[in-house]
């Protein structure tokens, strides 16, 4: 701020996912390598505080994998985002997300770009340039950008980064999964063409997989912190955990009750949906949802939304629930993910 210097942030969501963090760091890179005489550093964020970056287990995994030090970061704590904005000194990147969360409204109108593979929550005009596809990755819209750029800009780490989060993303590009698309079928293939001497697809897949779903040692706190969304109205915040165990065992963890009060109260949400998965032997997921909150009325308006939901229908059934105060369901629409579940949450918000 002082040099006057401008910063292009790259920025994923506040999930801070493989995907996030793999397309803001491959996005960052290739726009410092491509963009004619730039007045901007090009820097990528991570946007979760450097305290949070060990429960992302298969990002740390993927990162070590490839020779990348956390001390070579960037997190949300080490930069000052409003204070560039407030100079006249930022542009933002998002990539996969395009709606910042209330608390950084005031970021908007440094947005110049979006690359993102949910669906369009709202639309933002020129000069923004916006590309919203529904791949299963977003790494994948980031290496379809790089491949049409330049040759020689894409390399080895860069590559690997892009093929091991895909991979991951769309369940080892298992149709059963519902998430992989052929762009992300192509995007894999021309990775592995131009350099063939990445890992096989299984044991790249295998070895992201079992980090992302090692708990082992995890506090309730921790797990709910791993793959955190929030929502919020002008009256309440809730939380969405993805949740790496199977909910049955998850609800039977000594002191659920105390730790799912205390984690909501330290950090004002009214409310907290989990959602679990785990895949069989043929990367077929199985999906179960909580909703815990202590207000009734919040609780009512959720579990409706959810069991009444249309676009997409959840196809919930009733699980037994040791509190009154958590409602469990197992999810028969198995492919609905939480990027789907987000925008009924919202629209009951």
């Amino acid at each position: 701020i002082q040099q006057h210097q401008e910063i292009h942030v790259v920025m994923g969501n506040e999930a801070c996912d493989l995907d996030s963090t793999v397309s803001a760091l491959a996005l960052a890179y290739f726009l410092a390598q491509t963009s004619p005489a730039p007045k901007a550093a090009f820097v990528p964020v991570l946007n979760i505080p450097r305290a949070d970056f060990a429960l992302r287990t298969e990002t740390t995994f993927l990162l070590r994998d490839r020779g990348i030090p956390a001390a070579s970061l960037i997190f949300r704590d080490e930069i000052d985002l409003g204070g560039l904005h407030h100079a006249g000194l930022l542009s933002l990147t998002l990539v996969d997300h395009h709606v910042l969360p209330g608390a950084d409204a005031a970021l908007e109108e440094a947005v110049v770009e979006v690359l993102d593979h949910r669906p369009l929550e709202r639309d933002r005009g020129p000069p923004c340039q916006v590309t919203v596809e529904p791949v299963g990755s977003c790494a994948t819209l980031v290496t379809e950008r790089i491949l049409q750029g330049p040759p020689g800009v894409l390399d080895r780490t860069t590559a690997a980064l892009l093929h091991g989060t895909i991979l991951l993303d769309c369940i080892n590009l298992s149709p059963a999964a519902g998430k992989v698309t052929p762009r992300d079928v192509a995007c894999v293939s021309l990775l592995e063409e131009r350099f063939p001497e990445l890992p096989a697809r299984d044991a790249v897949f295998g070895a992201l997989q079992a980090a992302k779903f090692d708990v082992t040692g995890l506090t309730t706190e921790q797990m709910l912190r791993k793959d955190l969304k929030v929502l919020s109205n002008d009256d309440v915040v809730i939380a969405i955990s993805g949740v790496f165990e199977d909910l049955e065992i998850f609800l039977l963890r000594p002191g659920l009750l105390q730790d799912l009060e205390a984690f909501c109260q330290s950090r004002g949400y009214a409310g907290l949906v989990a959602m679990t998965v785990s895949f069989n032997k043929h990367h077929e997921p199985t999906r179960k949802l909580a909703v815990y909150s202590q207000q009734e009325p919040l609780r009512s308006t959720l579990c409706r939304a959810l069991e009444e939901a249309t676009t997409p229908s959840l196809l919930l059934q009733l699980l037994p629930s040791p509190w009154p105060c958590v409602v469990a369901y197992a999810q028969g629409n198995a492919v609905a993910a939480r990027k789907k579940v987000l925008p009924i949450l919202r629209a009951a918000l």
